[in-house]
């Protein structure tokens, strides 16, 4: 199936509403029955400065962006050189400017995109309270064939707290932008078509993320502000106090992960969200809740390292942290989400894993993901809910076993408080009691233990999403994880329609690994391409450790903030081919 599209677009300095402009037109895609996409860039500042929106719209369901923009629309050009390779374009696409603020920066020109003037200063001036973007929106919906219907819906929708004078002047903007697009060039168009009531959602990666955490069952969180991660905890605040939840704004990464590993000892399952740079902080309390075998979850939302790193762009590359860097053997679980609405099965898995498990739990998103607004189908309810095994009581003369060595792997845990089930739970290497032991059968027995339950448990079809051409698998497969999965599952979807075989798969489970499981997907595969965006080749790495890989397996990999395009992925699959 080949995704008919269109993508644009929106640049301009800070107050110039270019994120305003985006959620307008994404909220009447929505109505219009379109799906789409929207992710933001912009520079490293705290406030103002520039800012672009990128926005696909489609008539099925869409992972990531194009390969190029079919439309560019610039309120101002102030700074948007500095986004140039984020913005491909192409002798097709077209470039719209207002002419008050002089020429296309010539960054933007190696592609030989079209160009035209729109006044929108001026077209804006001549109507009361008339704003520039508002115009730039008429002039949009009228190039890719949106509805104005919609776009008045939506803009009721969003700006009615600010009063009918507003909407009021937002549509004339609107209407004046229509009519002086009918000068401007042809860009593709998309067919309005009919969605059905409640069929779509409209949702960030970080809403989804949230929303999966308090379906899971978690209702305390503690976090500290950190870009790109602060809108899962801005979401949680008002959401989780509907339920019956609390959030806490802590002082910073290494006392929310402590709150959250006191709340979750106490027997309310717990979260904590962040991005690489607090991740490296809670990596010792991180150890704590593997020693004393305490359920937490934790989302790191990753963006571009190392250290401060951009803050606001998006990277693959906290895999090995997230993995590897607790001290010790510290059996832990690892799982990735693989689009903006995977984000909420994902984290709801998390919760239900590190709860059955009475272990850390990392979920790995990042900017892309996080940030990014997506109109999709509305997702099925799931029906599992973090459920620990908890310890009632202990029959008279016996002493509580905490740890006890179980088939499993997994012991009873105690509510603090309950009679006859005190005990001690520390960082401390302990005995089937929790009395701290030095001794080298009780170090051995707990490693087995805390390794057991993650290794004999049941993930089902979880640990990944398979998904093979229309054609068959044939003898190749694209192997990657998160963020990564858009690009290559359309990729996956252009060489099906030009008959090529392959398969895909997209690991959610990065840890414990899964062999038996990996081994069976890549049966009769002879090549693989392993497709992250990190410069060290951090998952190619990491699957050449723990599996079988095919006799010709390539890494293809790159560090942010520039993400693959489907194209890039198919010229491999096609070299392949050839």
């Amino acid at each position: 199936m080949t995704v008919h599209s269109v993508s644009l677009v929106i640049a301009g300095s800070g107050g110039a509403g270019v994120v305003t402009a985006g959620s307008l037109l994404l909220e009447a895609a929505a109505k219009a029955g379109w799906y789409a996409l929207m992710s933001r860039s912009s520079g490293p500042q705290i406030r103002g400065g520039e800012a672009a929106t990128m926005l696909r719209f489609a008539t099925e369901p869409i992972m990531s962006h194009d390969d190029s923009y079919d439309l560019l629309m610039a309120i101002d050009w102030d700074n948007i050189g500095r986004f140039s390779a984020e913005i491909p374009l192409l002798g097709t696409s077209l470039i719209v400017g207002d002419p008050a603020h002089g020429p296309a920066p010539t960054a933007l020109l190696s592609g030989q995109p079209r160009e035209a003037a729109l006044a929108l200063t001026d077209i804006a001036n001549k109507i009361e309270s008339g704003r520039p973007n508002m115009v730039a929106l008429g002039a949009i919906a009228a190039l890719i064939g949106l509805p104005t219907d919609a776009m008045q819906a939506a803009v009721e929708q969003q700006l009615r707290r600010k009063g009918q004078a507003t909407i009021d002047a937002s549509m004339a903007a609107f209407h004046a932008g229509v009519a002086a697009a009918a000068g401007l060039p042809e860009v593709p168009k998309l067919p309005a078509v009919i969605a059905g009531p409640g069929s779509r959602w409209s949702i960030t990666g970080n809403e989804a993320a949230g929303l999966g955490i308090i379906r899971g069952g978690v209702r305390f969180v503690a976090g500290y502000p950190i870009t790109p991660a602060t809108e899962i905890l801005e979401w949680l605040a008002p959401s989780l106090a509907r339920v019956g939840g609390i959030l806490v704004q802590a002082e910073d990464e290494l006392a929310s992960i402590n709150q959250i590993i006191g709340a979750s000892f106490g027997g309310v399952p717990a979260m904590t969200a962040t991005s690489g740079p607090g991740l490296s902080l809670m990596i010792e309390s991180l150890g704590l809740a593997v020693a004393a075998e305490v359920p937490i979850v934790v989302i790191d939302v990753m963006r571009v390292g190392p250290s401060t790193g951009i803050a606001t762009k998006s990277e693959q590359s906290d895999l090995n942290i997230a993995v590897y860097g607790l001290h010790g053997d510290a059996p832990h679980i690892v799982v990735a989400a693989n689009s903006v609405a995977d984000c909420l099965f994902t984290s709801q898995w998390a919760v239900h894993l590190a709860e059955a498990m009475q272990t850390p739990t990392i979920v790995l998103t990042d900017q892309a993901m996080g940030q990014s607004r997506a109109i999709l189908p509305g997702p099925a309810e799931l029906a599992f809910i973090g459920q620990r095994e908890t310890a009632k009581a202990v029959v008279d003369g016996e002493r509580y076993k905490r740890y006890a060595v179980t088939a499993s792997g997994v012991s009873p845990m105690a509510v603090p408080g309950t009679p006859g089930l005190a005990h001690t739970a520390d960082g401390l290497e302990h005995n089937e009691f929790g009395t701290p032991s030095s001794q080298a059968s009780d170090h051995l027995s707990q490693m087995d233990k805390r390794s057991r339950k993650l290794t004999h448990f049941n993930y089902g079809d979880h640990w990944a999403d398979i998904i093979d051409t229309d054609n068959g698998p044939g003898d190749v497969a694209i192997i990657t994880w998160g963020s990564s999965t858009g690009p290559a599952r359309e990729a996956l979807q252009r060489f099906s329609a030009a008959g090529g075989k392959a398969r895909l798969i997209s690991v959610r489970l990065i840890a414990p690994v899964q062999p038996d499981k990996m081994a069976a997907a890549l049966a009769g595969i002879g090549r693989a391409l392993v497709i992250e965006q990190s410069h060290s080749g951090q998952f190619y790495r990491m699957l050449r450790a723990f599996y079988d890989l095919p006799p010709e397996t390539r890494s293809l990999h790159q560090g942010g903030p520039l993400a693959f395009g489907p194209a890039r992925i198919l010229d491999q699959l096609n070299n392949w081919r050839s």
